[in-house]
C-alpha cells in the first residue's frame, strides 16, 4: 500500500465525518439540564449541613479555649470582655493574672460563624451557669427552624 492511497483513505473518512445534528445537540442539552436539577438541589443542602458542622466545631474549639482560660485565671471572661478575650489580654473588668501568653486561640483571632458573623457569648449564661455560645444560623437572626435554626452549646448533638 503506498503513500497516495493512504492519505486517500484519509480524506475519505475525513470527509465521512459529520457533526451532531440539531435534534441529538438538543437531546444531550436536555439530559445535561435533567443532571443538573437533579444534583444542584443534593449539592446546596450538603452546603448547608457542613456550614452547620463548622458551626458546631468551631462552638465546641471555643469552649475548649474558654475552659482554658478558667483554668489558668480562676473565671471565664465577662459578657463585655466578650471572646475577644481569648486572644487579647483584657483590659477591663476582672482582668486575668495568668492569661497565657499569646491567647487561647489558633491564629490570634476570633472566628465568625461560617455565614460571617459573630458568634453570641453570654458570661454568666441563661442556660448554662458559666456561659451561654451560639450562632444564629443561616438566617443571622436569633430563633428559627430547620437550616435556619440556631446553633447553641447547650444544645449540641
Amino acid at each position: 500500500m503506498g503513500v497516495n492511497s493512504v492519505k486517500k483513505g484519509l480524506r475519505k473518512a475525513l470527509n465521512n465525518e459529520r457533526g451532531l445534528t440539531l435534534i441529538e445537540l438538543m437531546v444531550v442539552i436536555i439530559i445535561l439540564g435533567l443532571l443538573a436539577t437533579i444534583i444542584t438541589p443534593r449539592l446546596l443542602g450538603r452546603t448547608e449541613e457542613a456550614k452547620r458542622t463548622k458551626a458546631i466545631v468551631d462552638i465546641r474549639n471555643l469552649e475548649s479555649a474558654l475552659r482554658l482560660y478558667k483554668l489558668d485565671n480562676g473565671f471565664f471572661p465577662s459578657t463585655e470582655q466578650g471572646l475577644e478575650a481569648l486572644v487579647q489580654k483584657p483590659t477591663t473588668g476582672q482582668i486575668p493574672q495568668n492569661w497565657r501568653e499569646g491567647g487561647y486561640l489558633e491564629g490570634g483571632k476570633v472566628p465568625l460563624d461560617p455565614w460571617g458573623n459573630p458568634y453570641v457569648y453570654l458570661s454568666p449564661g441563661i442556660h448554662n451557669p458559666d456561659y451561654d455560645l451560639k450562632s444564629y444560623g443561616a438566617d443571622g437572626v436569633e430563633g428559627g427552624e430547620g437550616k435556619f435554626a440556631d446553633i447553641e452549646s447547650w444544645n449540641l448533638q
